[in-house]
């Protein structure tokens, strides 16, 4: 569970993967200790009495600065608090689900209406949607008379959406994308 969890500013290194202690190998190392003052730039082994003596942990937190970066901290809770931050971060962060609509090109302007309908609810609840025309059998070979309905599409959608991509044929399909307005 825990190496899978990733502490921020790390540059995607896990929490399991911080050096601590015996483990830091680095001769010289920028230190910050408990309180988060600056103890400045020390060999290894003084920074490691410190921690001893404090009775905490030497954890090194920026393995890639010049010097590495070590914390006194207590590591068991230096643990706790990264990965309550990171829970914290996971429920800020708002995804946003691709819905999609399939279309016909003899589509009836009621259908039409009624998907444009669908459209609006998934726009409001802040997704995107994707708005697939499908041709099949000899409507292949209008293709380009097609594309007005895709345009109608986005034209009754306009005062909540914009095109975010363009009108597009991929192989029997033409797609299109809207998200909301900023």
């Amino acid at each position: 569970m825990l190496s899978t969890l990733f502490f921020m500013g790390m540059e995607g290194r896990t929490i399991s993967d911080l050096f601590i202690n015996e483990q830091i190998r680095d001769r010289e190392v920028r230190v910050i200790g408990e309180n988060g003052e600056q103890l400045g730039v020390m060999p290894t082994r003084d920074a490691l009495r410190l921690a001893e003596e404090a009775g905490v942990d030497l954890v090194k937190i920026a393995p890639t600065a010049k010097p590495p970066v070590c914390k006194i901290v207590d590591y068991g809770k230096f643990k706790y608090e990264q990965t309550r931050k990171e829970k914290e971060a996971k429920k800020k962060q708002k995804t946003v689900e691709i819905k999609e609509i399939r279309l016909s090109p003899n589509i009836d302007t009621n259908d039409l209406n009624t998907k444009v309908n669908s459209a609006r609810k998934f726009i409001s609840k802040g997704d995107r949607v994707k708005i697939t025309l499908r041709f099949r059998g000899r409507e292949m070979a209008h293709m380009n008379n097609s594309k007005h309905i895709l345009d109608d599409f986005a034209q009754a959608l306009s005062d909540i959406a914009v095109v975010d991509k363009a009108p597009k044929v991929e192989g029997r399909s033409m797609t299109m994308f809207l998200a909301e307005k900023r």
